[in-house]
């Protein structure tokens, strides 16, 4: 039997976990270096909500509850890696999170004073999840 190469963008998940005013970001222990959203790349015969708690786990500690899905981006430019396409939700955890996984750290930042660098188009997502917790409106389908 053949083996399948995919041929499309590798998919992941990546999720925003907002308590008190600070978002939860975890700092990339592999390249590329620099702090992002809990989330990773969806195993083969896996939901896409399940990879997403499951790598919250994985990397935070926290088990989550997704309560939003707030967007799906594509750009071919977000990782430069590879071209991924991200089902991005929001959660909520009780708890104080632990690093784990390929997360060298994971803490709480207030929403005005994010650390950098923010890597792939994180930085983004989170200017469209303080529109979206602003209005209610979500971002353009065509991101």
């Amino acid at each position: 039997m053949a083996s399948f190469e995919p041929r499309g963008p590798s998919l992941t998940t990546d999720l925003i976990l907002e308590r008190d005013g600070a978002v939860l970001l975890v700092e990339r222990r592999h390249p590329p270096l620099g702090w992002a959203l809990p989330g990773g790349f969806v195993d083969p015969g896996e939901r896409v909500g399940d990879a997403a708690v499951r790598e919250a786990l994985e990397e935070t500690g926290l088990h989550v509850r997704l309560t939003h899905l707030l967007h799906v981006y594509s750009d071919p430019s977000r990782d430069t890696r590879r071209h991924t396409a991200s089902v991005v939700w929001v959660a909520e955890a009780e708890g104080e999170p632990t690093a784990g996984d390929d997360a060298a750290e994971a803490r709480f930042f207030p929403l005005d004073a994010l650390p950098s660098p923010i890597v792939f188009d994180h930085g983004a997502i989170l200017a469209d999840y303080l529109r979206f917790r602003a209005t209610g409106l979500r971002p353009d389908p065509l991101v």
